[in-house]
């Protein structure tokens, strides 16, 4: 038995038959698998590195977006285009809504809506409602139809806050003899108009006295419903003691 363990096969390992195998044509395909092998294995956490590496795109830049806001008592168009983020600040808001807003910037009156492009829309919407509902435990935020009656309670409330008197009956009275509730009406035949200053709106206002009794807060037009009675109202306050004890031309 002994005799026979001189010609038994030695037994290589694993690694010694991949290397002797690689001489013969047969297996000379072990050593390529083996690579293949070896490199597969690390592909999968070459490709995890490579996605966690790469580089993050860059947020789009911020547009600007245009929303439509709300005129409320005590805003200016310096505070709205600063809210809002206005790029171009009042100066671009007022281009932009010139012609709502008419030739003086610093009047704009509570309801008139204007175009805001501004790159804070929705901050901007958050903070204006929070305004207006503070702005509202203060005073009552009212809207009015644009209509004659719409026209005269708001003329009324303007006139209430700034200590003008005069009654719905008085103003309407007044409008109705005057220009028969037409907010373009204008007069081209009187002395006034002789004299180059026609009368102008509702209550059939002279340039000069328009300037005279302009009511801060409202727009500085004579045809602007509201500015028109306001404006009215306040001269006839001046010189009869309210718009009330005026029953012809005044």
């Amino acid at each position: 038995m002994p005799a026979r363990g001189k010609h038994r096969r030695p037994r290589s390992n694993a690694f010694t038959r991949g290397v002797l195998a690689a001489g013969t044509g047969g297996a000379a395909l072990a050593l390529p698998l083996t690579v293949a092998t070896t490199a597969s294995a690390a592909t999968p956490a070459q490709a995890v590195g490579a996605v966690q590496s790469a580089p993050q795109s860059a947020p789009a830049a911020t547009q600007p977006k245009s929303a439509t806001y709300t005129v409320v008592s005590g805003d200016t168009l310096s505070s709205i285009a600063r809210e809002h983020a206005v790029k171009g600040g009042w100066q671009r808001l007022y281009k932009d809504n010139r012609a709502a807003v008419g030739d003086n910037p610093a009047l704009i009156r509570p309801g008139l809506k204007l175009k805001v492009n501004g790159t804070k829309a929705s901050t901007a919407k958050k903070a204006s409602t929070a305004s207006k509902t503070a702005k509202a435990t203060q005073a009552s935020v009212k809207t009015y139809p644009d209509n004659l009656d719409g026209w005269i309670r708001e003329s009324l409330d303007i006139m209430a806050q700034k200590g003008i008197p005069g009654s719905y009956n008085g103003i309407h009275r007044n409008i109705m003899r005057e220009s028969s509730g037409n907010p373009l009406a204008i007069n081209n035949w009187d002395s006034n108009a002789a004299k180059g200053t026609p009368s102008k709106g509702l209550l059939q206002v002279i340039d000069p006295t328009f300037a005279a009794y302009h009511v801060s807060g409202t727009p500085y037009d004579p045809y602007d419903p509201v500015a028109n009675i306001t404006a009215a109202c306040n001269y006839a306050a001046d010189r009869y003691g309210s718009i009330d004890n005026v029953f012809g031309p005044y």
